[in-house]
């Protein structure tokens, strides 16, 4: 048996990208605030147009939003939690929903779904480390004839089983690697 050699230990280096992302959230947030007077009522219609342009709600940008209305942010976090619309994550590349309607939940959704959060490693309201695939849990998608349901890249699949899930993985992880084959 061979002895593993000990792993140096590398100065940690600031990542320039995260900082860049943050500015150009900060920026666009406040592009977005020049719209509004800054009063209360326009809380919500602000969220709205920050997860219209981000996909969800960056802390950084709650951080303007607070600072813009002059209210602690743990109050704009508060209403950002309150209602269901507001993401707090980023949204995967691929978004993914697995219905639990009473159609679904009766055909087995609730096994769809243990099958995402098991092979993505993730449970509802999460993204993938990478941000290829994040998961949702939707009430109902209305095509209760094909339960159970998840929708992908917006795309319904009905007639889910623990082996679609696998399925689509596979092919997400086959067009990945033809973009890194291709060089984009």
């Amino acid at each position: 048996m061979t002895k593993k050699q000990p792993r140096i230990k590398q100065k940690a280096r600031p990542d320039v990208s995260l900082a860049k992302e943050k500015e150009l959230i900060k920026d666009h947030t406040l592009d977005i605030l020049l719209a509004y007077d800054g009063e209360r009522r326009s809380l919500i219609p602000i969220l709205q147009d920050i997860q219209a342009k981000f996909g969800y709600l960056p802390q950084e940008a709650i951080k303007e939003v607070a600072r813009f209305m002059r209210i602690r942010e743990i109050e704009v976090f508060g209403v950002a939690t309150f209602y269901n619309q507001f993401r707090l994550n980023p949204p995967g590349k691929h978004p993914i929903k697995v219905c639990l309607g009473t159609a679904c939940h009766m055909k087995g959704g609730r096994i769809i779904l243990e099958a995402w959060e098991r092979r993505l490693g993730i449970k509802v309201g999460e993204v993938t480390s990478d941000r290829e695939v994040s998961l949702e849990r939707v009430a109902c998608i209305g095509c209760c004839a094909m339960a159970p349901v998840s929708v992908v890249d917006e795309g319904v699949q009905g007639k889910m089983s623990p082996t679609r899930v696998d399925g689509i993985l596979l092919s997400f992880e086959l067009e990945r690697k033809g973009q890194i084959a291709s060089g984009s």
